[in-house]
Parts: C-alpha cells; sequence; structure tokens
C-alpha cells in the first residue's frame, strides 16, 4: 500500500526540516548557526534592503537571537561558509564545495559560449588578464576594474567588461567571494579563501549525482523529480527522476500526499524514514512571522499553493501601476498557516518601521489576539534592524483584491 500523509503532517514536516519548528528564543551560538545553514542546504543572498537583506530575515525568522555579524563571522573570518550561486546568490557550508566543483565544469561550459558571443574571439585574453590582476594585486571589486553599474537591462552584456570576467570567474570557481563592502562583492582566488581541506576533492560523477539527489530529498522531505533537481540546481529533472526510480525501497519510497481543502492529492517520492518522522514531528511555534520573499519555504511556489493553498508572487519586477500588492511584501505565517502579506519598510533616515498595507487571507480576521500577536512580530523586527519606532499609514488594514 502506498504510504498516505494528510495536510497537517505535510505542513509540519516542511516547517521541521527547514527549521521553522525550532524553539524561537533559544540563544543561538556561530555553531548552532553553521547547524542550521547545513540543515538548510544554502541561504539565498539578496541586495534589496526594505526591512533587512534576505538572508537575516530567513535566519532571524527561524531564531530571534541571531544577529547579523555572526553570518559575517562564519563566512569572512572562519571560512566555515563561501559564496556562489544556487538560484542566485546564496551562502553554502563549504563541506559542500567538492560537489560544486561539478556545476563549475558546467558553468565553463555555458559561459563561455556567452561571452565569445558578445565579446568577441579575444575573450579569453581579458580573462586571463583580470584573473592575473587578482592574482598578482589581491582581492577586488568590480568598481574597481571600472564600473559595476548596469547600462541597460541588466544582463551581463551590459557590464563592463571588468565586472563581467571576475562574475565569470565566480561562478566558475577560480576566484571566491572574500567578503563584501556594503553588499559589494569583493573577489579573491578561490585557493586563498576556500579552505584546502574542502577545495581539492573533487567526487566522482556518481558520488556527485548521490549527494545532490540524497542531501536534496532530505531536507525536502517529500518531492517531485523537479524539486529535487531544482532544489540545488546542480543536476536535470531527469537524472534527479532516474536516481529516484533507481532507489531501493530503504532509501526511498513513493507517498501520496494530501494537499490543501480543494486540491487533489499528489503522487511523490519521499525519504524512506518518512513514516517515522511524520509520526512524532513537533508542532510549529503559534507565533506570528514575517518570511523573507526569498525564505526557502516561500520560494517553490507550487508547493506554497498545494499544501497551504496560499498564492504568493514578489513584485517586484511588476510596474507599479500592475501590483496587487506591493513592491516587497512578507508573507505572514502563523504557526502552521498564511494568514496574509504585510507592505512594510524600514525608513533609516527616520529611525522608523513603517507599515503601508496588510492584507489577511479569506476567512482570517483582525481579532485582538492577531492584531497583538502581529505588533509583537513588529516590535521584534524593530529591534533586530535597529528602527526606533513603529508607525502604521492610515488605512493600511486592505481588503484582499
Amino acid at each position: 500500500m502506498t504510504y498516505r500523509l494528510d495536510n497537517r503532517r505535510a505542513r509540519h514536516l516542511l516547517f521541521h526540516l527547514q527549521g521553522l519548528s525550532d524553539p524561537p528564543r533559544r540563544k543561538q551560538t556561530d555553531d548552532d548557526l553553521h547547524q542550521l545553514i547545513e540543515r538548510l542546504g544554502y541561504v539565498q543572498v539578496d541586495s534589496i534592503n526594505t526591512v533587512e537583506r534576505a538572508h537575516h530575515m530567513i535566519l532571524f525568522a527561524r531564531n530571534q537571537t541571531y544577529r547579523q555579524k555572526q553570518l559575517s563571522r562564519l563566512v569572512e573570518r572562519e571560512r566555515r561558509l563561501f559564496e556562489n550561486w544556487v538560484h542566485d546568490a546564496a551562502v553554502i557550508p563549504c563541506a559542500f564545495y567538492p560537489y560544486w566543483r561539478h556545476h563549475f565544469t558546467r558553468e565553463e561550459m555555458r559561459l563561455a559560449k556567452q561571452w565569445e558571443s558578445w565579446r568577441g574571439n579575444n575573450y579569453r585574453d581579458h580573462l586571463d588578464q583580470v584573473l592575473e590582476l587578482v592574482r598578482g594585486g589581491g582581492p577586488n571589486r568590480a568598481r574597481d576594474l571600472g564600473t559595476d553599474q548596469p547600462k541597460g537591462s541588466g544582463g551581463w552584456w551590459d557590464w563592463h567588461p571588468g565586472k563581467t570576467a571576475l562574475e565569470f570567474h565566480w561562478r566558475t570557481g577560480r576566484l571566491a567571494v572574500c567578503h563584501r563592502e556594503g553588499f559589494q562583492k569583493v573577489y579573491d582566488l578561490a585557493e586563498r579563501v576556500i579552505p584546502a581541506c574542502h577545495r581539492d576533492e573533487v567526487p566522482e560523477r556518481a558520488a556527485f549525482l548521490n549527494w545532490a539527489c540524497g542531501e536534496a530529498l532530505a531536507r525536502l522531505g517529500i518531492a517531485t523529480p523537479g524539486q529535487v533537481a531544482d532544489f540545488w540546481g546542480l543536476i536535470s529533472a531527469q537524472e534527479a527522476k532516474d536516481w529516484l526510480t533507481a532507489q531501493p525501497v530503504d532509501r526511498v519510497i513513493q507517498v501520496e500526499v494530501e494537499g490543501c481543502p480543494g486540491s487533489r492529492p499528489r503522487k511523490l517520492f519521499a525519504r524512506a524514514d518518512l513514516p517515522e518522522l511524520a509520526a512524532d514531528l513537533p508542532t510549529p511555534p503559534e507565533r506570528l512571522r514575517a518570511l523573507s520573499p526569498f525564505d526557502p519555504v516561500i520560494r517553490d511556489r507550487g508547493r506554497l499553493a498545494h499544501l497551504f493553498g496560499f498564492d504568493y508572487r514578489i513584485e517586484v519586477f511588476v510596474p507599479a501601476a500592475k501590483r496587487r500588492y506591493g513592491y516587497y511584501v512578507f508573507p505572514l505565517l502563523e504557526a502552521d498557516r498564511f494568514v496574509g502579506r504585510i507592505d512594510m519598510v524600514h525608513e533609516r533616515d527616520r529611525g522608523e518601521l513603517r507599515v503601508k498595507g496588510l492584507w489577511l487571507e479569506p476567512k482570517c480576521r483582525l481579532t485582538k489576539g492577531r492584531q497583538a500577536a502581529l505588533e509583537s512580530e513588529l516590535a521584534r523586527q524593530a529591534r533586530f534592524t535597529g528602527a526606533e519606532n513603529i508607525v502604521y499609514d492610515e488605512g493600511y488594514v486592505k481588503e484582499v483584491g
């Protein structure tokens, strides 16, 4: 018989594996933080600083004792994390670096074709020059080699050649981000940034596929082949499907997962210990939490809709007149369900955390208890970001459009 996972336990499984069922007030050391990031797999880094940058908000949502300097120490001083590409820029445990060697090889082939089409046949000369400049002169920023601002649509073809060369070498593993100044990357040779114990190993292809699929499924719990492939972005969906279907039942099983009311159950692959794991899942904290739009629980919109019935899209790239909610709106998680979204901004020049809009989901009312929970979360966000006051725009409570 196919094991069936009900919707409530499916949601609790996701929160447990993604660190959102951990005690949010427990003191977190740097070692604890490193272990959390290993559990998550990676944490996306993003430049938008509406309230706080995405990577900090992701970690703060899981533990309110987290502070920004902890992540900087792990990346820049202790070198336990490195920065590279998953779906976007992300901080990744250095223990995973050997597996990125396969990614670097693939990126080299893909990006070399693009560079040649944009820069001409002598593109390699410029790549070599920039690499030698860093080798001999030490860390460099893009602006040290020319402008780091795109001139047009923001693609690589619009960047100054120096910026493009640095990014090329970073995406293909010759350079690494040694630290950031403001939010600008500072690049150095990978051998001067990545610890040697992680840098020199190159796993065989079979071992790489086994790691990429197995570690993705361990963190997802339940998944389609596409979701397994997409977790790291290192392999294809077909490779993931072939791996999943080839595994013995003591490693991978098939399950039926119940969605939210009104949706059909889905047949998914699961880690073999799912029945035992699902039988003893912690209950997520009752508190209300604002999640980053780049939170790993939010990133898979299809999973979000199936398990929670929550339709979320970030509208950063939507023209202002066509936005349904706002530029950078945060989902609101209450215990194990999404109850709304909030448009808030940290206005640093005024020392204020400003609430511009609040939209609750259908059948969710702004009761006194929920209002108090929202005020508590805003107070936590204000302390975390350094805002001195919380202000509300007139008419900030909106109707769902």
